[in-house]
């Protein structure tokens, strides 16, 4: 099981990032806070100092067409916000691979 994603690359995700510390990442649904924690340690090599959860609903989506009334959703899915200790940080852009 993949418990880190995707890390979350915006605007506001970046300001939080410069500002506080405070890096975004898509998660696995069933991941704990614990795990999470671990899981950026070990691939990013920094300490982990606070891990918020957010469960985010799916979004649900209603077209009415020639054929009917069409119904969708998308996947529902996990936020973690992490902040790191002071002096370490996360780079999303470095091109090592």
């Amino acid at each position: 099981m993949s418990i880190l994603i995707k890390p979350i690359i915006t605007e506001k995700a970046s300001v939080f990032a410069e500002a506080r510390n405070v890096f975004t990442f898509f998660v696995n649904p069933r991941a704990n806070k614990l795990e999470i924690k671990e899981a950026v340690e070990a691939a990013y090599g920094v300490s982990v100092e606070k891990v918020r959860t957010i469960n985010v609903r799916p979004d649900r989506k209603v077209r009415y067409t020639k054929t009917g009334v069409q119904t969708g959703k998308t996947n529902a899915s996990k936020k973690a916000i992490v902040q790191v200790a002071e002096g370490d940080t996360i780079d999303f852009y470095n091109n090592e691979i």
